[in-house]
């Protein structure tokens, strides 16, 4: 089994802020449209959000990359296509793995930024839509799935299967440790170095049970295979994304 921390949303790069927290919830900001899409952020109901967050250089009527894609009734959609989807693919994600969607948020209270896990996807379903059935790309079609409008890449990927968005910001999603800047992270005790893509280097791995990210990169695998800890683990940080 895999967990992979996948990096998604607004950050000063993409976008050029922070995702807000609203009345205690995450919201995360798609990144603005690179390619093909049909969504606009007024019509996701962020207009007044992303104007706030990218200092008024975005807007409703700007298109964005919707995605993930977290559907009424518990299902989420996922794309990845180039580098990153080579790297999902040389790590061997498939059906079983669960991704962790987490990105840059703004404490409502202190303003403070950091890194915060916001959803996840359990993965039943990878969809290749250089070679899928024609029906089963015009079924993300359905749902303006950016990837599904327009492949950026020959390997244009699509992760399907249960997944939801946190209904809180507790402390229990925070990735980043107390007044830290946002790439410092609180590691849990069973990931050590060796464990996580792109975090090969022994200056990511510091003493007090802390991890430097890595600035670039958007998927970081973990292989945990059938170790009870981080199963534990992953299973603490699921029902806490599920409470409401």
């Amino acid at each position: 089994m895999r967990v992979i921390f996948s990096r998604k949303g607004f950050d000063s790069a993409a976008g050029g802020g922070a995702s807000p927290i609203v009345d205690g919830r995450p919201v995360s900001l798609p990144i603005p449209a690179g390619g093909p899409s049909r969504t606009t952020y007024g019509a996701l109901g962020l207009g007044e959000h992303v104007r706030r967050a990218s200092r008024g250089r975005l807007g409703a009527g700007d298109r964005c990359h919707h995605d993930p894609m977290f559907l009424p009734g518990g299902t989420c959609l996922f794309g990845q296509c180039g580098a990153a989807q080579t790297h999902l693919a040389n790590r061997g994600v498939g059906p079983g793995d669960v991704f962790l969607f987490f990105g840059l948020f703004r404490d409502e209270r202190t303003g403070e930024p950091h890194h915060r896990i916001f959803g996840y996807l359990a993965v039943e379903e990878v969809v290749a839509l250089a070679d899928c059935a024609p029906e089963r790309r015009d079924a993300l079609l359905r749902h303006d799935h950016p990837h599904a409008i327009g492949m950026s890449a020959t390997n244009d990927t699509v992760y399907c299967g249960p997944g939801q968005v946190a209904g809180r910001a507790g402390d229990a999603l925070r990735l980043t440790v107390p007044e830290g800047p946002p790439s410092l992270w609180q590691r849990p005790g069973w990931l050590r170095r060796g464990g996580l893509s792109y975090h090969d280097r022994a200056d990511c791995w510091l003493r007090a049970g802390r991890l430097k990210s890595v600035a670039r990169g958007q998927e970081f695998v973990a292989d945990i295979g059938r170790r009870k800890a981080p199963r534990e683990w992953l299973a603490r940080v699921l029902d806490e994304i599920r409470a409401t």
